[in-house]
């Protein structure tokens, strides 16, 4: 996953229009409640729109504290912390609905999809009888084969069609759990038979039937009582809130958070080529200089610049040879919005633009910079 992924906590919502079709294939029980999952709800708008309010309690698990208050207000039921950290009762739940993050597992030693393992913590939780609406990419079906092909039945597989489904191979798997007893039934033939159907759905999305508008089959849901939640996690929000005044914390800052150098007055003895050059590289001749219109903002910075040499030897043989130092680079930004950028290859001056459009030509060294 990208860094960008990762920031959001692999957050990639289903389309509404989605959800709303997943719900065509949905009936829920005209007697009783039943009790719907989100173990991944983000803003729990998507568990809100398939689970009907009137005849359902719609629980969620959300890692972003954000999201979660925001899911809160669609759920009957939040939890806000990382899904490995809640206990639930098996059997508990009537409908499981996941649309995992789409990455790996970042542990040592271990590197399995995130899909999978969410799949595998929580199937558990939903009754026999139950209905599982699992969300993934369709190259992703392989890692959830063995718990599909074992744990439920009468599976059901669409492509999603929406722009950002499209744009993630997104597929959704409708099924029910099996009974124990169907389990014990189950022949080897047949499971090999679900797992090779599965692994041939990943490798040719094209070739799943697209999520219609209108249910072509029906997947009752079936009642179930209320469920419990248990999260026995870090509570996070609390966890960040604290951190900055423990003392640990303080150590470690006055290392990763050191305060900017600054000095000021003039030196006593005029300073040479090497003294300059310290300074520089220290930032300490960072700042405001001049006036009236000279006035202008010095910032110094290190780049690492390549040398390149080409040697011949006596048979024409060309040897390239490379080699990294460091150089100085000025920055300077006047009060009339012109900017210059002075280095090694023009020392002598730069051209630069005024904030008016005009081209202005700044004399200067940076070697007597003061």
């Amino acid at each position: 996953m990208r860094g960008v992924a990762r920031q959001k906590l692999g957050y990639y919502p289903l389309a509404q229009r989605e959800a709303e079709r997943i719900r065509c294939f949905l009936t829920f029980p005209e007697d009783g409640i039943a009790t719907v999952l989100d173990p991944c709800a983000g803003t729990g708008a998507a568990a809100a729109t398939i689970a009907s309010k009137d005849r359902a309690l719609r629980y969620g698990v959300e890692l972003d504290a954000y999201r979660a208050d925001q899911a809160r207000e669609l759920l009957d039921e939040m939890v806000q912390g990382n899904v490995f950290d809640v206990h639930c009762g098996v059997e508990s739940f009537s409908l499981l609905f996941e649309n995992p993050p789409y990455d790996f597992e970042v542990s040592e030693g271990h590197n399995s999809r995130m899909e999978s393992l969410f799949l595998e913590h929580t199937y558990r939780w939903l009754r026999p009888g139950g209905v599982l609406v699992l969300v993934l990419p369709s190259d992703r079906l392989g890692a959830c084969a063995d718990l599909l092909a074992v744990h439920f039945r009468d599976k059901a597989i669409y492509r999603l069609t929406e722009p950002e489904a499209v744009r993630y191979k997104q597929v959704v798997v409708l099924g029910v759990r099996r009974t124990r007893r169907e389990r014990e039934q189950l022949r080897d033939a047949d499971v090999h038979r679900a797992k090779g159907r599965l692994f041939q759905f990943g490798r040719s999305h094209d070739e799943i039937p697209p999520l219609p508008d209108t249910a072509d089959r029906q997947f009752s849901v079936p009642s179930s009582p209320p469920a419990q939640l248990v999260y026995r996690g870090i509570p996070l929000d609390a966890v960040e809130d604290l951190l900055p005044s423990s003392p640990a914390y303080r150590q470690a800052g006055r290392i990763l958070f050191a305060p900017e150098l600054s000095a000021t007055g003039r030196p006593l003895t005029p300073l040479h080529g090497g003294h300059v050059g310290l300074l520089t590289t220290s930032g300490l001749l960072n700042g405001i200089f001049g006036e009236g219109d000279d006035l202008h903002v010095a910032r110094w910075e290190s780049v690492k610049v390549t040398d390149r040499f080409e040697e011949t030897d006596d048979n024409g043989a060309i040897t390239i040879r490379e080699r990294e130092r460091f150089t100085q680079s000025l920055t300077l930004v006047y009060a009339d919005g012109a900017t210059a950028i002075l280095g090694e290859g023009n020392r002598n001056h730069e051209e630069c633009t005024s904030s008016h459009g005009n081209p202005a030509v700044h004399q200067s060294d940076a070697g007597d910079h003061d």
